[in-house]
């Protein structure tokens, strides 16, 4: 009962935050594809671990999958804009 309670929040969460961080997106008139791909990462992790919980993949292709979005992500924060102060604007 307790992995498909936390799987089925794990989705809530995701979906929420992905429709938070597009209204953030368009309230601060940020547009572009290279700006969303770091969330887009960071999302693709998260998706990628709760399917290879569901379907037994636990093991060394999701890591490598993991830690490939998670590296991706990294490389993409220099396409998010930022203020003068030099802080990230979302």
């Amino acid at each position: 009962m307790l992995p498909v309670s936390l799987s089925i929040l794990t989705v809530i969460v995701v979906v929420y935050t992905i429709t938070l961080n597009i209204k953030k997106r368009k309230k601060a008139g940020v547009t572009g594809f290279k700006t969303a791909l770091t969330p887009i990462c960071f999302y693709l992790i998260a998706v990628t671990q709760l399917l290879a919980y569901w379907f037994g993949f636990l093991g060394i292709i999701s890591w490598t999958i993991t830690i490939l979005f998670l590296m991706a992500g990294a490389y993409f924060t220099k396409y998010l804009p930022a203020n003068e102060d030099g802080q990230i604007q979302m």
